[in-house]
């Protein structure tokens, strides 16, 4: 495992891979705000083991990807408020990235396991680009709809926290908001998030990038009616207790895309705690499973399925 970088969609991406070339691609896309060191090596070294080629990427404007820094400053409560116009990029650029890592790396087609930010990401990499989308797995998500996934008072202050003044105070402002969001259901290791934290403030800091990735989402609008032509296999999960993005939110994306499979679980909020593992485990392998047989049957293709 050594950190490469590719030349995607406009911008660089920053990489690493785990596991044999030889197995199914599998791009792990991670959500609002955070590196890819936000999946941990343990997870997908865990991946790995079970026969994936695991792909961990750093989206536009977090860790050593290219920032946007001479963009607009985000206007995250004007966004709230329907004024997107300090939006540098939408979630369709973000995707266009994401296809264009998995082409960058010189392949056809990748399965994608996206959460949170990076489930919306992977579910408009398989409406813009279904010939690269193998399987899909959304985790901890939503379909952009207003009457579905909103967070509660809580998350949704600490959504709008301000970020932390130096290191130490962005390493405690990251536990404050893990105890808002954790899975009250499953342990919550403070060491590995401060670790997590300390290094990801080592790697890169930029408040503003999060900024601009949480005013894309606003300005994407409702991806309902584009999930119903989504083809790939899915699946859907979603924790019970999520307090950011609510579980109405997976269940609106299952219901959105035919198909898929829903596993709602007890006790996991908006985190990945290592409880859950085993059970991403399974959730991500029967999508790919299901993946390498649609391809076995020559699927998909550059015009997608049909």
């Amino acid at each position: 495992m050594s950190e490469s970088t590719v030349r995607a969609n406009g911008i660089d991406l920053a990489y690493e891979t785990f596991g044999r070339v030889e197995d199914p691609p599998l791009v792990l896309v991670m959500g609002l705000g955070v590196q890819m060191l936000g999946w941990d090596q343990r997870f997908c070294e865990g991946l790995a083991d079970r026969g994936h080629h695991v792909i961990r990427f750093d989206n536009r404007d977090v860790g050593h990807s290219t920032h946007l820094h001479g963009a607009p400053r985000p206007n995250v409560l004007a966004s709230y408020f329907g004024d997107h116009s300090s939006a540098s990029y939408t979630l369709d650029d973000m995707a266009d990235d994401t296809a264009g890592l998995i082409v960058a790396l010189g392949l056809d087609s990748a399965h994608l396991v996206g959460v949170s930010l990076g489930g919306m990401i992977a579910q408009m990499v398989a409406v813009r680009h279904p010939e690269r989308v193998r399987s899909l797995a959304s985790v901890m998500s939503t379909t952009g709809a207003m009457d579905v996934g909103q967070p509660n008072d809580a998350a949704r202050a600490v959504l709008l926290m301000p970020p932390g003044a130096g290191r130490e105070a962005t390493i405690e402002r990251a536990v404050a908001v893990s105890q808002v969001t954790r899975s009250p259901g499953f342990a919550f290791d403070e060491d590995a998030l401060r670790l997590r934290a300390r290094q990801s403030w080592d790697r890169d800091h930029d408040p503003l990038g999060a900024g601009r990735q949480l005013v894309a989402i606003l300005a994407s609008g409702d991806r309902t009616a584009a999930l119903e032509g989504v083809a790939a296999p899915t699946v859907v999960v979603h924790g019970r207790s999520d307090p950011l993005i609510a579980s109405s939110g997976g269940e609106a994306t299952a219901k959105a895309i035919p198909g898929a499979e829903l596993d709602l679980i007890d006790g996991m909020g908006h985190d990945l705690p290592m409880g859950v593992w085993e059970r991403l485990y399974a959730n991500i392998a029967r999508a790919v499973q299901r993946g390498e047989d649609a391809r076995a049957a020559g699927w998909p293709t550059d015009e997608g399925r049909g």
